[in-house]
């Protein structure tokens, strides 16, 4: 049997992370990595290190993390609510795990199995799409990898085309109460040439063929976003936009 088992991880996604105390300790390219992370997600973070890299440091300087200037102590612990650890001596991540533990804390060791009670994907974000890759564990460099090759076909037009679909649901459950129907224009929206256009910056063409599936009614909550908003500036002079109900 291998010293290695495979790590079979339930997938959730924590939220309101800053107001959650979240401990990294260490403070080498490990710890950035796993700062870098949560800052992307606006966790409430300290770091636990004698020393810092540069960019950790930065990141203290600029008063993004709180850094507790020295080794990790148990009472570090208290109203934990996330521990994420490099690698110590056997005595300091056993330390770091019980002591994490009773705080109430989830707790990860890096490359210390038995003391991780999560683990950490590879992330690909665009806005508001999330995708996290993990091998469970197994081989995570092969994680960053397919991680590298989705980045190429996930740009930032999905997070525009998220935004604009966050703006339109309110108005969508209002104008379309009905269950069916509303899904039925959802898809509709969705199999659209809508991203394609986004991607190719032809935000009129996207603008149009939105407001011809849902009516201009529902679409013109987007009207006074900036890159919208240009866009029917333009359209208005030249007179181009076909606006139907």
């Amino acid at each position: 049997m291998s010293k290695f088992p495979t790590l079979k991880g339930f997938p959730i996604y924590l939220v309101g992370l800053e107001s959650k105390r979240c401990l990294v300790i260490g403070g080498t390219h490990e710890a950035q990595g796993k700062v870098k992370a949560l800052l992307d997600v606006d966790a409430w973070v300290t770091v636990i290190a004698p020393e810092l890299n540069p960019q950790l440091e930065a990141w203290a300087l600029a008063e993004d993390i709180s850094w507790i200037k020295r080794a990790v102590q148990p009472e570090d612990f208290e109203g934990a609510f996330l521990v994420i650890a490099e690698r110590h001596t056997p005595e300091i991540n056993e330390m770091i795990w019980q002591h994490g533990r009773a705080a109430g804390a989830i707790v990860n060791v890096m490359d210390d199995i038995p003391r991780c009670e999560f683990i950490a994907g590879s992330v690909i974000r665009q806005g508001p799409l999330t995708f996290t890759i993990s091998t469970s564990g197994c081989a995570p460099a092969l994680a960053v990898r397919l991680r590298q090759k989705l980045e190429k076909g996930f740009g930032p037009e999905y997070g525009l085309f998220l935004e604009w679909m966050r703006d339109l649901r309110p108005g969508m459950a209002a104008h379309y109460p009905d269950f069916q129907t509303r899904k039925a224009l959802w898809y509709e929206i969705v199999d659209s040439n809508i991203i394609k256009h986004l991607r190719n910056e032809r935000l009129d063409l996207a603008l149009q063929q939105l407001v011809d599936v849902v009516g201009v009614e529902v679409a013109s909550v987007l009207f006074s976003r900036p890159e919208c908003s240009e866009v029917l500036s333009r359209q208005l002079c030249n007179r181009t936009l076909v606006v139907t109900a």
